[in-house]
């Protein structure tokens, strides 16, 4: 693995901002258990991102051990084989001796036998590695609905009697408001709130993660990041919150529900829906369906600081580039005496990915002896300015989180449920029709109609400029 730091000084770091956050210290042998381990999602992210840690030094040989659980019919060597293809990034050496911390038990997800003989096999270890306070992280790569049922189990048969159980529940919380409430509440029943973590994993990208940073860490940013310079933005939460107290995880929490509560209710005319064609040619997707594989979304923030500022969500499948970024436009340039408005406005950018970046699209002197202008950028492209360092997966940031137990990039139940109250009320009028979903062409940009919506509420689209990553060539 590349990287300019050594395992022994990044647990180092990692301790350091332990304390400073106020988290508990690490002790104790830990057990990670993936529950559906089978399924793709196990093998394509959850044990990959284990196998990134293992490698990296962030948990190591002697302190871990990987219990897979799932209904299929395996063993340790079998489900070591199904997911040896899909560990890349280090050594043959630690491939192999990774592999040998993991162990595979079979059983259903609503019967007690099979959770008593995991338990059984956990508490093995637990007593060869003679530790007084033993971690057990449950990590569900499971479908939502079977959620309540497999937690019932853990809380029944699974429960660490002297050290901490945490467990990650995957998306989607629910479908509108009141089914996620009901989840809440079963989960609520099982484990308190600092044991469970919900995983997003947007909020475990690098250029998430750097949003606190660039907001709050730099002067350049904090005079301008208001109603009086932005003129729209595209994405939510981390860009709209207030500043937190600190950086303890319920204090940043806290300012994501306040801004969620702030919420005006959606208009049915800031919104844009569509569907691909070709969508319906699917035999498992009915002639009449309505389903949206597009979606803009207008969000209206009422608070000092965002009144009268669009908060623009899109996303869509089938569409001319596959990209997340957040993109705030700046207001036009007062007695523009150069004619700015012919190359566009200013804009920060920030690109999740693919090719993660943050750039500043501004307008400057075109070389030459004419007083002539053109749109340009300040760049900081990771893949330039961080050859030489590995950028993890969200899925590695997160559950390494969940180790030290660091809930900031996690969603809590009230903020769940203020995101819910947002859009349900959406949601179950385009399930009655009420919203209609645009045919567009595979390959596009998606419905016309939904540039026309960015138009509307104040977006101006830099016609002409193209960013592109910068290479070493």
């Amino acid at each position: 693995m590349s990287g300019g730091s050594s395992p022994r000084s990044r647990r180092s770091s990692f301790n350091s901002l332990s304390r400073d956050l106020e988290l508990p210290s690490e002790q104790g042998c830990l057990s990670v258990i993936v529950l559906g381990a089978s399924g793709d999602l196990a093998k394509k992210k959850t044990f990959p991102a284990l196998f990134h840690l293992f490698a990296q030094g962030f948990i190591q040989s002697g302190e871990v051990h990987i219990f897979g659980y799932a209904r299929s019919n395996l063993s340790d060597d079998g489900l070591r084989e199904r997911i040896r293809g899909y560990l890349k990034g280090a050594s043959e050496e630690h491939l192999s001796d990774f592999l040998q911390h993991i162990k595979y038990v079979s059983g259903s997800y609503d019967s007690g036998e099979g959770f008593e003989k995991l338990n059984k096999e956990i508490s093995e270890y637990e007593k060869s590695n003679k530790s007084e306070s033993p971690r057990r992280l449950f990590y569900l790569a499971l479908p939502p609905s079977v959620y309540p049922s497999v937690c019932k189990m853990i809380r029944t048969y699974c429960m660490n009697p002297s050290g901490w159980t945490r467990v990650i529940v995957e998306k989607p919380f629910g479908k509108d408001l009141d089914s996620a409430e009901e989840l809440s509440a079963q989960l609520g029943e099982l484990f308190d709130e600092n044991q469970l973590y919900r995983i997003d994993h947007y909020l475990g990208k690098e250029l998430v993660q750097n949003l606190l940073v660039l907001r709050f860490a730099n002067r350049l940013f904090l005079p301008l990041w208001n109603r009086d310079n932005i003129d729209n933005i595209q994405v939510f939460c981390l860009v709209a919150m207030e500043k937190p107290v600190s950086l303890k995880p319920e204090h940043i929490r806290d300012e994501k529900v306040k801004v969620l509560q702030s919420v005006n209710p959606i208009k049915h005319d800031e919104v844009v829906l569509g569907q691909y064609e070709g969508y319906k040619d699917d035999p498992t997707v009915p002639d009449d369906s309505n389903t949206p594989t597009f979606a803009s979304v207008v969000l209206r923030v009422h608070n000092e600081r965002w009144e009268g500022v669009p908060f623009i969500l899109k996303a869509g499948k089938a569409l001319s580039s596959r990209k997340a970024e957040v993109r705030v436009q700046f207001k036009d340039v007062p007695g523009d005496i150069f004619k700015c408005k012919r190359q566009g406005r200013n804009e920060f950018v920030i690109r999740l990915q693919p090719s993660e970046a943050m750039y500043m699209k501004l307008t400057v002197k075109k070389p030459g002896l004419e007083m002539a202008t053109e749109q340009s950028e300040l760049d900081l492209s990771y893949g330039m300015r961080y050859q030489n360092v590995k950028i993890p997966e969200a899925y590695e940031r997160l559950i390494l989180d969940t180790i030290r137990g660091d809930q900031q990039h996690f969603v809590r139940r009230d903020e769940l449920k203020a995101a819910w109250q947002i859009f349900t009320p959406l949601l179950h009028d385009i399930d009655e029709g009420k919203v209609k979903s645009i045919p567009y062409q595979p390959g596009s940009r998606g419905p016309k109609e939904a540039d026309e919506l960015s138009e509307r509420v104040g977006y101006m689209q830099t016609h002409g400029y193209i960013w592109i990553p910068p290479t070493l060539a």
